[in-house]
């Protein structure tokens, strides 16, 4: 049977748009085809997707949609989730570099490979003062220990100490003299010492004072070295006090001499200069026993 001629069959004629309105039933209210309108278009791809979308751009809704508007409902949406997720990924990835310090402008410490001890006198070489005839003094009690050590580790450094009581080897009975080589080691672990060892040494020189001092700089010892010397008033050679500086990376290491002996005494005393040299010696040994210790 031939259906061109029926008037109620949706194909009896071409329809120009084959998505057209259907004939409604009849006594039915009218319904909207939701595809009566254009084909939707398409929002550009975006270059390799993101955010769970497939690579080839992000699909736009039918229009017609709640809050839709042609052409860029739902890729508007899309762009905003997709930047809200950026915003939270970010949110997060700050937290965790607060957490573990990524935003923090703390330096690492360079302690060059330098450890703590708690017995620097266990560390420190004797042997250039042992070479100059020098000796650790007697204790003459408990309480009076010699060497003396004293350390302690704390969160933004650790400190050591040596103490040590020195006299000559050939010295008399009769002989009074008194020497001390006193040893400190700062590990900072917190503020880099570089920018103000230097000054705090060179401010030896700027003391407006009676007693002067004398400051070089010592090559060939760490990152820097300082020599720090008393000049004595009227040439006096029984008495010396010297001190030597060292810095590497954010270790800090200071040795002094301290010596005093009285006119009677027979025993020869060194030269500020003869003390100079034992004490860059010790310190070579010592800094390299303690870099020993650091990598057992």
């Amino acid at each position: 049977m031939s259906i061109s001629g029926e008037q109620n069959n949706p194909y009896a004629q071409p329809q120009a748009n084959p998505y057209g309105q259907v004939p409604a039933p009849q006594n039915a209210a009218p319904q909207q085809n939701p595809y009566a309108q254009q084909p939707p278009q398409q929002v550009p791809p975006v270059p390799g997707g993101g955010y769970g979308y497939p690579a080839g751009g992000i699909p736009a809704p039918p229009p017609g949609q709640p809050g839709a508007r042609e052409g860029a409902g739902r890729g508007k949406t899309g762009w905003l989730w997709a930047i809200g997720g950026a915003v939270a990924a970010s949110a997060i990835w700050a937290s965790v570099l607060f957490a573990t310090g990524g935003f923090s402008d703390e330096a690492d410490p360079d302690l060059a490979g330098y450890g703590y001890t708690d017995d620097l006198c266990a560390k420190t070489s004797l042997t250039p003062f042992e070479n100059a005839h020098f000796k650790i003094k007697a204790s003459t009690s408990a309480k009076d220990a010699n060497p003396q050590h004293t350390g302690a580790q704390q969160n933004t450094m650790d400190t050591m100490s040596c103490n040590v009581s020195l006299e000559p080897q050939n010295a008399g009975s009769s002989d009074y003299s008194s020497t001390w080589m006193y040893s400190t080691v700062t590990l900072h672990k917190k503020t880099d010492p570089a920018p103000e060892f230097a000054d705090s040494y060179r401010s030896y020189e700027k003391q407006d004072a009676s007693t002067r001092y004398t400051v070089e700089a010592v090559p060939g010892i760490a990152d820097e070295a300082y020599l720090v010397t008393r000049q004595d008033a009227g040439g006096n050679s029984d008495s010396s006090y010297v001190i030597l500086a060292v810095r590497d990376g954010w270790m800090t290491f200071q040795s002094t001499w301290s010596s005093y002996a009285s006119s009677s005494s027979t025993a020869e005393q060194p030269t500020p200069a003869e003390v100079a040299t034992m004490l860059k010696t010790s310190a070579t040994e010592t800094l390299k026993r303690l870099q020993d210790t650091r990598s057992r």
